[in-house]
């Protein structure tokens, strides 16, 4: 009867805004006010009166909108639906019973072969049982699709596609179920919600189907589980065989997003589909900035993911070095940063008065004369004010004209600088990096004879040209150099922490290679995937987070293959707490941003290193429940709580919660500000998944203004046995000149290293 009324409530609203005047077919006629609104439901309150949720879904949209049509109905990422409405109409079905939230749509953005041997995969093939063509890991790719033709997609050797498999080969413009096979067993596509804000998609220029015409979700698919293609290259460039970390793998590709963005109704629905397709791994290559878990529709889809045991893989983001700029910072999302790999492309410039600067390129093309070319400045050479950038129509043709042109980097794509230039009738190009980017170097196939350097080179080269005014200079192209060193390096754009919706979750989790990475591509577009580059190929380098979250979510695959039994928080533990953090020769692993050793915020727990991950000795895991009462730690309400968890779950007012008993494989400790001494406890549990034996804790840190104990300092394991201890962090006196400060925790039992990385932060 309560139910009755509240609706009855809400019916007599809607007509006294016709008696009003302000009748709802005049309001939906303004389509430009509605926009789209994911609706969150507790399905536990559906009423009686209604035999299934999707009529109870459409019951309640009916009740404030007689033309408001579902986008989707969700029944496995969240309970509910999405759909297009007016700010007040809105409002008025988050006040119905049984609605938890009504949120807007998220826009994200992507996050944009040599890797197996660098991590040393191929050294580990057997171990791995990737010679054993019946492997049933289902890697879920998000992203914009993909390339079937591609030979990364080839299935010879696997067995028939897994009894479990749930998913479809959906068919559309330019796709039929034909283009799936046996490594490519499933292929989605969901436009629902991009449809709705953006219009329908321009099917000449773009595929309504999970066909890729923008290169990124093949480039990923294929990073994550491609099958091994000999003779793969770019240009010539990075010969060799290209394969996927899991090359035995198979692969499903939810294309969510399109040449206008991917919009999170359509993301919860591809989370939604693979949850219910028996996916093992999801791999998501986007992301955007939220306030909190509970209005961030990947956390809330990825929580129904980890629930059934599937591992969710995201990127950390491209917005470094700046602090504070992750996405996807979930605990129960294994975040992933980018690290360098140790190979190059050199490409060098010689200027006139003798002197040469490194730089690197991927151009493949008409080379340009033996002799010296004259060289300008583009802010020497535009009327515009910014004309140092090379942006559109910003260069004089007269003045470009037969000169190589010195770009700085920044604002527009560094590809299109140099078509630019080439537009302006100029022969080459350097692109210069700023303080934005330092000595970060990533290769790009330009358009014409182009290199990059580091921002030392180009100031260098600055002061040359304006010293000189015959000022000349060669470009020299070396082609691929390994070998590089050091390496890993972290790259500059990778994004830090400290997190800045839970800072006592240290994120990221670890980097993976993502600078420079060989992988296959769309035929659709050219290798800078600018609409003016008529070149196509079937492997291209491009760097980015987006590149090295694949190679985390391959690897989380040949871990389960190998222990099945694992849960997601056992495989992040074991990818974690055996990735390193030095070099061979000791030295620390160094952040190209500031050319000064990486701190936990710039790496987390650092490298990953796939062979030790898959014998870490101890592993953390995380339950179900531990993750509810981090949800109540954090002081979450009850019915966010419900949209985060899809459950009806209440927090136990006598238990005090605490956002640091969350079984993490690392410590953020935060200390409150002030000159008195602070206490902060961690209290963690570990898990033998080795042999019995004795572990002893080591800590080192970088400050003196933090005591660490640890108690028991020494752990006796039974084989399967959980130990518990707690780390004890002692902040003394007045806080140190740095607010940040880093430490490390290990576990050793004189075969394996269980290491955690600390964080240390003041308040201010």
């Amino acid at each position: 009867m309560r139910t009755f009324r509240k609706y009855l409530v809400v019916i007599l609203l809607v007509l006294i805004q016709v008696l009003c005047g302000e009748s709802l077919a005049k309001t939906e006629k303004k389509e430009d006010q509605r926009s789209t609104y994911i609706v969150h439901l507790a399905k536990s309150e559906m009423p009686q009166t209604f035999e299934h949720h999707s009529t109870w879904y459409e019951s309640s949209l009916k009740s404030v909108s007689q033309s408001a049509a579902m986008l989707y109905i969700y029944d496995n990422a969240i309970h509910g639906f999405s759909t297009r409405l007016t700010p007040e109409e809105a409002r008025l079905l988050e006040s119905l019973p049984g609605i938890l939230a009504v949120l807007p749509e998220t826009r994200y953005e992507l996050h944009t072969t040599r890797t197996p041997e660098f991590l040393g995969i191929d050294k580990i093939a057997d171990l791995l049982l990737e010679s054993k063509s019946d492997v049933d890991v289902i890697i879920g790719v998000l992203d914009t699709g993909v390339w079937p033709e591609s030979k990364s997609f080839d299935d010879t050797g696997l067995g028939p596609i897994p009894i479990g498999w749930k998913g479809q080969c959906e068919t559309g413009t330019n796709f039929t179920t034909s283009n799936c096979n046996k490594k490519l067993i499933g292929a989605r596509y969901f436009a629902n919600g991009y449809e709705a804000a953006m219009g329908p998609i321009n099917e000449t220029q773009e595929s309504k189907s999970p066909r890729d015409d923008d290169g990124h979700g093949t480039h990923t698919a294929t990073t994550a589980a491609g099958s091994a293609v000999e003779g793969a290259n770019l240009f010539g460039y990075a010969s060799g065989t290209a394969r996927g970390m899991a090359t035995h793998a198979r692969i499903a590709a939810y294309k969510v997003c399109w040449f206008g963005g991917c919009f999170s109704s359509d993301i919860l629905a591809a989370m939604d589909k693979a949850i219910d397709d028996n996916v093992d791994v999801l791999s998501l290559s986007l992301g955007g900035g939220v306030a909190n878990y509970y209005q961030d529709n990947i956390a809330i889809g990825a929580f129904a993911a980890m629930q059934k045991g599937i591992f969710i893989s995201c990127s950390a983001g491209n917005a470094g070095p700046s602090t504070s700029s992750l996405s996807n910072v979930a605990p129960w999302i294994t975040t992933v940063g980018a690290g360098t790999l140790d190979r190059d492309f050199p490409a060098y410039v010689s200027l006139g008065n003798g002197k040469n600067y490194s730089g690197v390129s991927l151009y493949k093309g008409n080379a340009l004369p033996d002799s010296p070319l004259p060289f300008v400045y583009a802010g020497n050479v535009s009327n515009a004010t910014n004309g140092n950038l090379c942006l559109m129509g910003t260069l004089t043709p007269d003045k470009v004209a037969g000169k190589i042109v010195l770009c700085d980097r920044g604002q527009n794509a560094r590809v299109q600088k140099g078509f630019v230039v080439k537009k302006a009738g100029g022969l080459g190009m350097v692109l210069a990096n700023t303080d934005d980017n330092g000595e970060e170097l990533v290769a790009d196939a330009h358009l014409l004879p182009a290199t990059a350097v580091g921002k030392k080179a180009g100031d260098a080269i600055k002061t040359y040209i304006g010293s000189n005014t015959n000022a000349t200079v060669k470009i020299l192209f070396e082609g691929t150099k390994l070998g590089i060193q050091p390496s890993p390096v972290v790259a500059a754009f990778s994004s830090r922490g400290p997190n800045d919706i839970t800072p006592q979750i240290l994120k990221p989790d670890l980097i993976a290679p993502g600078v420079n990475i060989l992988a296959g591509w769309s035929k659709s577009v050219g290798p800078t995937g600018l609409t003016v580059d008529p070149r196509r190929v079937d492997f291209n380098i491009i760097s980015g987070t987006s590149m090295s979250c694949p190679h985390v979510s391959g690897i989380a695959a040949l871990i389960k293959v190998a222990h099945p039994e694992w849960s997601p928080a056992i495989i992040r533990s074991a990818l974690m707490t055996t990735a390193y953090t030095a070099y061979k020769n000791g030295d620390k692993m160094l952040d190209s941003a500031t050319e000064k050793p990486s701190t936990p915020f710039d790496h987390g727990a650092g490298h990953v290193d796939p062979v030790s991950a898959l014998n870490p000795g101890l592993v953390y895991d995380v339950a179900f429940d531990d993750y509810l009462g981090f949800l109540c730690a954090l002081n979450y309400t009850d019915a966010q709580i419900n949209t985060v968890a899809r459950r009806k779950f209440q927090c136990d007012a006598t238990k005090q919660y605490s956002v640091s008993d969350l079984n993490y494989p690392s410590f953020a400790v935060v200390f409150k500000s002030g000159g008195r001494t602070n206490v902060v406890k961690h209290t963690r549990t570990l898990l033998n998944v080795g042999a019995a034996g004795a572990y002893n804790a080591s800590v080192t840190s970088d400050t003196s203004s933090v005591k660490i104990s640890v108690e028991p300092e020494v752990l006796g394991f039974k084989e399967n046995e959980k130990k518990s201890y707690t780390v004890t962090f002692t902040s003394l006196g007045s806080s140190p000149k740095s607010r940040n400060a880093f430490g490390r925790l290990a576990w050793s039992d004189g075969k394996h290293e269980v290491a955690s990385p600390i964080s240390f932060s003041w308040g201010t």
